[in-house]
Order: C-alpha cells, then sequence, then structure tokens
C-alpha cells in the first residue's frame, strides 16, 4: 500500500519540577537549601531513512511522545534528563505545521535530522534562589511543558525525470524496459494504481533515477479517473517524458492526447507544465498509420521539444531514448 499523506501528532517531554529540600545531616553544622533541578525534557526528532518509502508506518502510529524529565531531589541531585524520541520518515517528506500550513523542514538527503518538538526546561530548585539575605528559600519552579504539534507529512520521491501520458501509453512497460522496477503491465486502463521508481544505468556506470506516476485522463484536475494527486510526485524531475500511444488501438487523437495531458499538468501546477519535456510517441509496433506519428513529431517539431518514437515491446528506440535522456540529465544536453 503506497501512502503519501500522514498526519501526526508530537509532544516533547516536560521539564522535570525543582525540588523543595534542606540539608538536615549530623555533624554538618551548616545546612541549607539542597533542592536539585528537574531535568529536561526530551525532544521530538524527525530523522529520513532509506529504509521507508512511504508513509504506511506513520498513518497507523500516528501519536509521538518523549519522555519527561524527572523531578530534582534533595542534596543537590538534579532530576534525569527525558529520553528522545526519533520517528523515522521517508526521504523525499515534506513537514507542514497542519494547523498553519507553514512549512518546516523539507527532506532531500538521506540522514537528515529536524528536532520538530523541543523539550521542555527542567525547574529551577529551591537551592538556586540562596542569598545571603534569604538563607531558606522555599522558591522553587515547575517544569517547562514540551512543545506539542500536528504535523501534516507529504512525500514527494525525489527521480530525475518522469513518466506521463494517458493510461495504457506504456509508460510501466517503458520503465520495466530501462530498469529493474516491475510494476503491474495489463492490457487495461489505469493498471498503475500508484507510483514507481526505477534506476536506470548507463553504460559509464552513471545512473538517474525515472518515476512512474498513474495515467492522467481529462478532468483530472477535477478528480476524474485516479485524479492528480500523485502529480506531486514528479513535481522535483527535471524532465518530464510525456509518452503519447500512436496505435490505433487506442482509439484517440495523439495530437489531442498530447493536450489534455498537458493542460492536466498546467491545471494541477504552471511549473510542472513548464518543465523540460521530450515527447515519446510509443507501440511504434503497433503503429499502422504512419500519419498518426508524423503529426505528434510535427506537434513536438512546432513546440521545439525533442521527438522520440519507441517500442518497448520490440526495443525499437529505447537505447536512443535513454541515452538523450542521461545527457540531458546528467551533461545538460538534450541532443
Amino acid at each position: 500500500m503506497f501512502i503519501d499523506e500522514a498526519i501526526i501528532y508530537v509532544k516533547a517531554g516536560d521539564g522535570g519540577n525543582g525540588c523543595v529540600a534542606f540539608r538536615r545531616e549530623k555533624y554538618v553544622p551548616r545546612g541549607g537549601p539542597s533542592g536539585g533541578d528537574g531535568g529536561r525534557g526530551g525532544d521530538v526528532i524527525l530523522v529520513s531513512s532509506q529504509h521507508y518509502n512511504t508513509l504506511l508506518h506513520l498513518r497507523f502510529n500516528p501519536e509521538h511522545r518523549a519522555e519527561r524529565g524527572r523531578h530534582g531531589e534533595g542534596s543537590n541531585r538534579t532530576g534525569r534528563d527525558g529520553a528522545s524520541v526519533e520517528v523515522p520518515v521517508p526521504v523525499g517528506v515534506l513537514v507542514y505545521d497542519a494547523d498553519t500550513g507553514e512549512l518546516l523542514h523539507d527532506f532531500t538527503e538521506p540522514g537528515q535530522r529536524f528536532v520538530v518538538a523541543r523539550g521542555g526546561r527542567g525547574g529551577r530548585g529551591n537551592a538556586r534562589f540562596a542569598t545571603s539575605t534569604h538563607q531558606a528559600p522555599r522558591e522553587h519552579e515547575p517544569g517547562q511543558p514540551g512543545e506539542e504539534r500536528r504535523l501534516r507529512l507529504e512525500l514527494k520521491l525525489l527521480a530525475d525525470a518522469g513518466l506521463v501520458g494517458f493510461p495504457n501509453a506504456g509508460k510501466s512497460t517503458l520503465i520495466s524496459r530501462i530498469s529493474a522496477a516491475r510494476p503491474k503491465i495489463a492490457d487495461y486502463p489505469f493498471t498503475t494504481l500508484e507510483p514507481h521508481l526505477g534506476v536506470v544505468s548507463l553504460d559509464d556506470q552513471r545512473s538517474f533515477v525515472v518515476a512512474d506516476i498513474p495515467g492522467l485522463i481529462e478532468g483530472a484536475h477535477l478528480g476524474h479517473g485516479l485524479g492528480t494527486r500523485f502529480l506531486r510526485h514528479i513535481e522535483r524531475t527535471r524532465l518530464l517524458l510525456h509518452l503519447v500511444d500512436v496505435s490505433e488501438a487506442s482509439g484517440r487523437d495523439p495530437v489531442e492526447d498530447f493536450h489534455v495531458v498537458l493542460n492536466e499538468l498546467a491545471s494541477f501546477s504552471p511549473d510542472l507544465a513548464a518543465k523540460p519535456m521530450f515527447v515519446v510517441a510509443t507501440k511504434l509496433d503497433a503503429a499502422q498509420n504512419p500519419k498518426r506519428v508524423g503529426a505528434l513529431k510535427m506537434l513536438a517539431a512546432k513546440r521545439r521539444l525533442p521527438f522520440f518514437a519507441i517500442s518497448s515491446v520490440t526495443g525499437e528506440g529505447i537505447d536512443k531514448l535513454k541515452r538523450a535522456a542521461g545527457r540531458f540529465l546528467l551533461e545538460g544536453a538534450a541532443g
């Protein structure tokens, strides 16, 4: 199950109370106040980890509380600090305050740590209040409460290139051909119900990451089909591969398909629609009418977008597309 949103509650530990105590020991001529300070409360810390790729573990475990500090004790003994709590999150998570909507942190690399709720300070014991004129103070401080807040976590997968297109445009088949990813492939729409990542290896031991997201249909931004909720996973990409089915079996016009998907991208985010894009004609092996391929190629030329024609079944054009995407992502050249 792919979960890319979660609401959690975090509560840092309260500080321990300061203690009121006086020394009364045999053979100690001067006693006096001896109340120790309270310990500090533990923090709640979010830590990015490569061992998680969804927020499923947080959806069903929404509360995270750190330990409170121990109270101070007599003989000037300071209370023990409360233990902090570390909450693992996947790389690519954005942390928002659920009440204000403020972005608190963006995890972009593994091992990053962010203190999302700080523990309360321990209160001072009465020994802290002793002066030359106030030698038997009974004042003390309570511990400060730890921070608490509701957080909204949003996962955006980290990928270099994203595959977009209509359902059944061949996105899952392509990612299975160029990487080790094995998404479900079948001859019906909406086979892909959740995003998939694949690592594409190039000949010179370099690589890049591709994200395959569920297909878009007209009206996706209004909630039709699977909607646009998965488009956030390609907002971080530097290149879009726009796959268009040019076979007659689709029953649709390839040029119209291109415009529909582009409009859905723009409705979700104008920045997403403006990203660098390769136009990829798919299912070339089943394209009986060359005019369908030619019309899409002309559209790409008019928009000054690189054009590729491939068949994931026969492998035609796939190496050329892979090398061109690699050059663009690793060297900044689209040629």
